[in-house]
């Protein structure tokens, strides 16, 4: 199959088939923070559980979606494709089921090795197979499809959470996978590359993993072993070992799924550094605001899915505005502009304590939300414009890859170090308000136990009512100190993203 038009009945359902699977990949990611305060109730979640929900999946997809651009490569794209979609379904119906956090992060993880197969076959599958001239406005209507099932992820989530039906975020993914596949069995050719198939670099793709894996688990177990153990020391120093071999065998091997030589290019190499730590600030702004909303806040699941809109709303309307402005001015002034917008964002975003709930949202946390999609519109097409045009036209897939995964194992870490970092200091800061209190022992172990559940902690109903009161006065309290100083960090990583812009970019001439 090739040189197919979108006017063609082919075509259509090649577009189809892409945009319905892409959905169910976009309906999760934007809608499962919001409802992770529904997840961390019924399963009596410590948070360091609840962040393993986001990272498992991350984690696992950020290591193998070069593994599956490949494989689509060697083995026929709407193959893979197909294959992505019946193992995500799959996992998908499983999340829906889980009767445990342990299963659903499990779940997560298949659901992620489908992911890893479906996400890069849909962009992979359309550049293939619809002719050059229209391939723009293939993509042009792909994304915009993607950002309107984007924009009613949040707020979806947030009514099924509202309404006691969160697993149907998972198993509203059935049926569009199913379609998505049908419509690829009996309605989509093959497409396949005619030249001498590579061998697969499986090596690389375990040893990232691995890697991600030890580093991550190290960190989020930092907060329950409160000191520097060898149980974390030995998580974060196998992992980092993990990461050398990984670079080692990368640099020598001829069929690497990350070509370090693409990483001597200037520009290639500083895109790609600023897009781990801008989006590590996203990652984890965007993580602790959900939970704040709802945790500290007194939104429900909706209203914190409805303050999102705004950020999505401004993407919508300047993301194609900045890409033609990027072209005409250069990269360089909108990769440094939009994440210092974006980092006076995250701090306006860190300075609301507590509020009077929704009524309160128009000036208390919209004006971050309008500063952070402002800065995010005018970041993102000149980012991806960028990365994309540092690299020979041969090496466009294995480029965009690479970005896509490292703004996921952004995430990872965001969720990880953030996650770690805002648990010690929530229990620290607790107990430090509490010493002065009348406790006995026993109490504060009591309490001090109860941190593990950060936002979601509550003091016992077996205690005095006036106790009752101090206590949660002090962990809701607690939890905002510590909500605060991640999205400070957040706007730090924001304002070293823009650094790099300065230093890697050359002004256009």
């Amino acid at each position: 199959m090739g040189n197919l038009s979108l006017r063609s009945t082919e075509g259509k359902w090649v577009m189809a088939s892409s945009i319905l699977a892409s959905s169910m990949a976009f309906i999760d990611a934007t809608a499962l923070n919001v409802v992770l305060p529904s997840l961390q109730q019924e399963f009596s979640a410590s948070a360091s559980s609840l962040f393993w929900v986001l990272n498992a999946y991350l984690l696992i997809l950020a290591s193998l979606i070069l593994i599956g651009g490949a494989l689509g490569d060697n083995l026929g794209r709407r193959k893979i494709f197909i294959i992505g979609i019946l193992i995500f379904v799959g996992g998908s119906m499983a999340c829906g089921l889980a009767g445990s956090l342990d299963m659903l992060i499990l779940f997560r993880v298949l659901q992620a090795m489908g992911g890893a197969l479906m996400i890069p076959g849909s962009l992979a599958l359309i550049s293939s197979s619809i002719q050059k001239k229209e391939r723009g406005r293939a993509i042009g209507i792909w994304s915009a499809c993607t950002t309107l099932v984007m924009l009613g992820g949040p707020v979806l989530g947030g009514a099924l959470a509202d309404s006691g039906l969160w697993r149907y975020i998972f198993f509203i993914n059935v049926p569009l996978g199913l379609v998505a596949g049908s419509i690829l069995i009996f309605r989509v050719a093959e497409t396949i590359r005619a030249e001498k198939l590579k061998k697969i670099d499986f090596s690389g793709a375990i040893l990232a993993a691995l890697s991600l894996a030890c580093i991550t688990y190290g960190l989020l177990s930092l907060p329950d072993h409160k000191l520097w153990t060898f149980f974390v020391a030995g998580s974060i120093g196998g992992g980092i070992i993990c990461f050398l071999i990984f670079i080692l065998v990368e640099w020598k091997t001829d069929n690497a799924m990350m070509p370090l030589t693409l990483f001597r290019d200037k520009v290639f190499a500083g895109t790609n550094l600023l897009t781990f730590f801008l989006y590590a600030g996203l990652g984890g702004a965007m993580l602790f605001l959900s939970l704040n909303l709802v945790q500290a806040q007194g939104y429900n699941q909706l209203q914190s899915g409805m303050a999102f809109l705004p950020f999505t709303l401004l993407m919508i309307a300047l993301s194609g505005i900045a890409g033609k402005l990027s072209d005409k001015y250069g990269a360089r002034l909108f990769l440094t502009f939009g994440p210092v917008v974006s980092a006076l964002g995250f701090f306006l975003l860190s300075l609301p304590s507590e509020t009077q709930g929704p009524q309160a949202y128009w000036i208390s946390f919209f004006p971050g939300i309008l500063a952070l999609g402002i800065g995010m519109s005018f970041t993102v097409s000149p980012l991806t414009a960028t990365v994309m045009g540092s690299v020979r036209e041969e090496f466009s897939g294995v480029a965009s890859g690479i970005n896509n995964s490292l703004s996921r194992i952004a995430s990872v870490f965001a969720n990880a170090i953030f996650g770690a970092l805002a648990l010690i200091i929530f229990s620290n800061t607790v107990a430090r308000d509490l010493k002065s209190k009348n406790y006995t022992l026993s109490e504060y172990r009591i309490i001090e136990t109860r941190t593990s559940s950060f936002g979601a902690a509550r003091a016992p109903k077996s205690f005095a009512a006036q106790k009752q009161t101090d206590i949660n006065k002090s962990y809701r309290q607690s939890f905002i100190y510590s909500y605060q100083l991640v999205l400070k960090g957040a706007a730090v990583l924001a304002i070293i993203s823009a650094g790099i812009a300065l230093v890697f970019l050359r002004p256009k001439n």
